[in-house]
């Protein structure tokens, strides 16, 4: 990045570290701080889309509609969760490749399976080895997005699913009184109410998300976590031009303090929301800011 950085083995001091942290792998690893906001920003929402779809599946009155729900919670919160990401990923990516195996394969006599092998024909691999790296890794990042949304979604699900059954009856049946539909009440009175119960426990369930992010290393992808091992390592190689000893006790400790104060502020975050949920409801946060308010 700078000119006098062009040879590394005459500088020493603050310009030897600046050059060593303004490197091309460096870049790497900042850009990878991206990444796992990135991460966080489209599984959230995606998460809470399955969530609520598998809470109102699981207090459907339709049975098979219910079971589906209750399949799901149960399923993927009794499993763990690295099970879940180390097999789903795969049993995506090669239910995918099946898929497309069936349309443009050419010759579909010979199986997929070869003992414990699994091969398609070139056209089907996703993405095609002639594509750009760059489509190999939005394809790694959506299996990947796509595995967070389902697995944390079962634990929003039952989150949900608490939180609407916490909803005091009576107000249910009221609007029921005054001849609103079903779906009426589920729009108008239950959804809107049922947030502040289920905050605590997405508001955990957020914490438990973002600590859950260095699991992208194991899926192969370069994270945070892949850098940090990566740089900190020794390089103590005469064709490195900036040796050093085992630092991954820094490059962690500086991963220790960004996941620390992301965690704080989604605390500061979470608790202003809290307490604008709570306004005017028949909550104990709520009661006690109405008798707060009293003078």
């Amino acid at each position: 990045m700078f000119e006098y950085c062009s040879d590394p083995a005459t500088l020493t001091g603050l310009k030897w570290l600046g050059c060593f942290l303004t490197t091309g792998t460096h870049q790497n690893f900042y850009w990878s701080f991206g990444t796992v906001l990135l991460l966080l920003a489209i599984t959230a929402p995606a998460a809470l889309m399955f969530g609520f779809l598998g809470a109102t599946a699981a207090r459907s009155h339709l049975p098979p509609l219910s079971l589906i729900g209750r399949t799901y919670i149960a399923a993927v919160r009794g499993v763990p969760d690295i099970v879940y990401f180390m097999f789903f990923v795969i049993a995506l990516d090669q239910g995918i490749e099946w898929t497309k195996h069936l349309f443009v394969c050419p010759d579909l006599s010979q199986p997929v399976w070869s003992g414990l092998e699994f091969k398609v024909c070139p056209d089907a691999k996703v993405p095609l080895a002639t594509s750009a790296p760059i489509w190999h890794k939005i394809y790694a990042f959506g299996t990947a997005v796509v595995t967070f949304a389902i697995v944390f979604g079962a634990f929003a699900a039952n989150v949900i699913y608490g939180a609407m059954q916490a909803v005091p009856r009576a107000q249910l049946e009221t609007a029921e009184a005054y001849g609103m539909s079903q779906a009426q009440v589920f729009r108008r009175i239950l959804v809107p109410q049922m947030w502040i119960y289920a905050l605590p426990g997405l508001s955990n369930l957020w914490l438990i998300l973002i600590k859950a992010t260095p699991l992208l290393f194991l899926l192969g992808i370069q994270d945070i976590v892949y850098w940090a091992r990566e740089l900190g390592a020794a390089k103590t190689s005469g064709n490195n031009p900036y040796p050093h000893g085992d630092w991954r006790i820094f490059y962690f400790l500086g991963l220790l303090v960004f996941y620390l104060a992301f965690t704080r502020i989604s605390e500061i975050v979470l608790g202003r929301l809290t307490a604008r949920l709570s306004h005017g409801q028949a909550t104990a946060a709520g009661e006690a800011m109405r008798k707060a308010a009293v003078p």
